[in-house]
């Protein structure tokens, strides 16, 4: 079959999403009030990331991926997604992905989401960023089109952050939901957007950034198990230089359609652990650019870091990546880095595909609560900690300028008993009391605070 090389009505080579998946059911121009004229839409891209006509094993693929969808075999697809490849082509993708995220069952209906909801306290934001979208694809369209593109993206985003007011939005969640929004087309990107929010992305959006802080933590234990030199010669280099592409699940970064398609077949199916793996596998590939830099030279390690070299021979990087990952899974990474996960972060909660196929919806949202409530503490017992050490510091400062004067007094006091022997013993016992219960009283409290 060819490829089509733009939007036009010609018949999918998979089945109709209305006859595949449930997350096709949402309409969004239902949200629009009565007597008001819905927004234009737009058809999902039917476009390939090329113009040539597929080869026979393409094709055989093609009906093998389809099967697995009507099959709902999750494991077969997850393979077919890490092969080379991956799903091929948008139009397998649109079975393909709803069924990986799990849109199959408990459709919700987030249509009304748009009329007499509760405006979610990140549409502005949301806004913002959605007047920035859609720079790099789909080209060659009119400023209309992009328009009507722009307006679904912000509709699409607000029906799940209104249907779900707990997650809180990030800046490059656009970019994440732009790829599903060209992929699926406007209605059945909603429920999938949803799905890959509570079940796979939802640790970056709880109420503060603390629990991109596990995930960043993974990353030296993943270099570590894979080239000790490299992790130590990075060492003095926070692993902030992987948050950008790890949290937009690297959409910010790749500027080709065609790739972040593909690269999105492999991330959907994968655990919520692979980005981090795949980075690794990346700054792998780097590693002659990376120890010419003196180890010492932080700044520039991170500058080079936070850029994705271009180009990225996906493929590779992905087959490597799937290497890695069962050479060195999550739960044998060096220094008990996968014991410091909480157990209701995506990190854990994606980790047994048999699991995560379970989830529901108000299941995810159950651990994000949990999971804020975790953080939260976490947080203010790190606030308590901090303001014990100032308290502490302080104390120091008074027990030292405390000390000096009391040797002062000492001094006029031993003048005056060292008169006689009685008074010479009575006060050196009461000096070696006084000692004695200040370093044990100063010894309990570093016990305690620090």
């Amino acid at each position: 079959m060819a490829s089509s090389t733009n939007e036009s009505a010609a018949t999918p080579i998979a089945p109709s999403r209305e006859a595949t998946d449930s997350c096709s059911s949402v309409d969004l121009s239902n949200g629009h009030p009565s007597g008001v004229a819905a927004p234009p839409t737009l058809p999902p891209l039917t476009a390939s990331w090329r113009a040539k006509p597929l080869s026979l094993p393409e094709r055989d693929k093609v009906q093998d991926i389809l099967a697995a969808c009507g099959d709902r075999d999750l494991t077969a697809l997850r393979a077919l997604a890490t092969s080379e490849g991956g799903f091929v082509e948008d139009e397998v993708r649109r079975s393909a992905w709803p069924m990986v995220l799990g849109c199959h069952s408990n459709p919700t209906d987030y249509a009304s989401r748009l009329d007499g909801s509760e405006k979610h306290r990140d549409e502005d934001q949301v806004q913002l960023d959605v007047n920035r979208s859609f720079v790099y694809y789909p080209e060659d369209e009119s400023d209309k089109r992009r328009d009507v593109r722009k307006n679904e993206l912000s509709n699409v985003i607000t029906s799940v952050l209104r249907a779900h007011p707990m997650l809180h939005y990030f800046q490059g969640y656009h970019d994440i939901v732009q790829v599903l929004l060209l992929v699926l087309g406007a209605d059945a990107a909603v429920s999938a957007v949803a799905r890959l929010s509570l079940l796979h992305i939802r640790d970056f959006m709880l109420p503060t950034m603390s629990g991109t802080e596990s995930h960043l933590e993974l990353l030296p234990a993943i270099l570590y198990a894979m080239d000790p030199v490299l992790c130590k010669h990075l060492s003095h280099t926070q692993p902030f230089f992987a948050l950008a592409a790890t949290l937009t699940l690297y959409a910010h970064d790749i500027e080709e359609y065609g790739d972040i398609a593909r690269l999105f077949d492999f991330l959907l199916a994968s655990p919520a652990s692979i980005p981090l793996y795949l980075f690794a596998v990346i700054v792998e590939s780097r590693k002659s650019e990376l120890l010419e830099i003196e180890e010492d030279e932080p700044e520039m390690l991170h500058s080079i870091l936070s850029k994705l070299p271009k180009p990225l021979n996906l493929e590779s990087l992905i087959q490597r990546t799937s290497e890695i990952y069962k050479q060195h899974p999550p739960e044998s990474l060096p220094g008990r880095a996968w014991n410091r996960v909480s157990a209701n972060s995506v990190l854990k909660t994606t980790h047994d595909s048999r699991q995560l196929a379970k989830q529901t919806l108000a299941d995810a949202e159950k651990l994000f609560e949990k999971q804020a409530l975790e953080i939260k503490r976490a947080d203010d017992w790190k606030q308590r900690k901090l303001r014990m050490k100032q308290v502490l510091n302080k104390y120091e400062q008074f027990r030292k300028t405390a000390t000096y004067a009391g040797a002062t007094l000492i001094v006029v006091v031993v003048s005056y008993w060292l008169r006689n022997s009685d008074g010479q013993a009575v006060l050196a016992s009461c000096i070696s009391m006084l000692v004695k219960l200040q370093q044990r009283t100063w010894g309990m409290l570093q016990h305690l605070f620090l």
